[in-house]
């Protein structure tokens, strides 16, 4: 209860700069509460899933609908009677489709990364301008005012370094599971081509 207090002076402390700062903290973590869930709900797969055996492909029945397993494999069914060529072009574009939708936001989380900082850097610079001001011809006039103004300038800037570092983290954590995907997408692709090239290699040799 006492850090609670004590984190809700320090927010006073920083002036009108945590208002935005404040907002940009929630988005980030809004995004990266969304963001976990849906790599933690539609990218996981099995290891077996990479290999093109048919109980596998049966294993895929049991994935959510939109997983990206799931909609990379539609390109690969075996009732299908398209052309390797044609299903190979569908293939490269639902791994665009699945790499767009499982990056939404990051761009976002990668603009607050460099935008928390700036603002830091504005309160400070606001807070040290509030706390000049404060002396006179005479000396120092108001010690209490110039010390709050130094106080306002250091919390907006720790303030924004928190954001800052809070969403680089998670945006190149996030960055490196859509790299590992798209990777794992690849293979799960290239071993059911190769499988359907052999199958029409000892079709033609019959």
């Amino acid at each position: 209860m006492q850090e609670w207090t004590g984190f809700i002076a320090a927010m006073r402390t920083g002036g009108w700069i945590m208002y935005p700062l404040s907002v940009l903290g929630v988005l980030a973590l809004t995004i990266i509460i969304e963001r976990a869930y849906v790599f933690a709900r539609f990218s996981r797969a099995p290891a077996r899933l990479l290999q093109p055996t048919s109980a596998d492909d049966d294993r895929l029945d049991n994935l959510a609908p939109h997983h990206a397993f799931r909609r990379m494999a539609t390109p690969w069914l075996p009732e299908s009677d398209s052309p390797l060529w044609l299903r190979e072009a569908s293939a490269q574009s639902i791994a665009s489709q699945i790499e767009r939708d499982m990056g939404r936001g990051l761009w976002l989380l990668e603009t607050i990364v460099t935008a928390a900082p700036l603002l830091g850097l504005l309160g400070t610079i606001v807070g040290m301008m509030k706390s000049f001001q404060l002396f006179g011809g005479n000396g120092l006039v108001d010690p209490g005012g110039v010390t709050g103004g130094v106080a306002q300038s250091l919390v907006a800037t720790a303030i924004g370094l928190i954001v800052a570092v809070f969403a680089l983290f998670a945006f190149n954590y996030f960055s490196r599971r859509l790299e590992r995907l798209m990777d794992e997408l690849e293979l799960f692709a290239n071993a059911r081509l190769s499988a359907l090239r052999l199958q029409h290699e000892a079709q033609g040799q019959r």
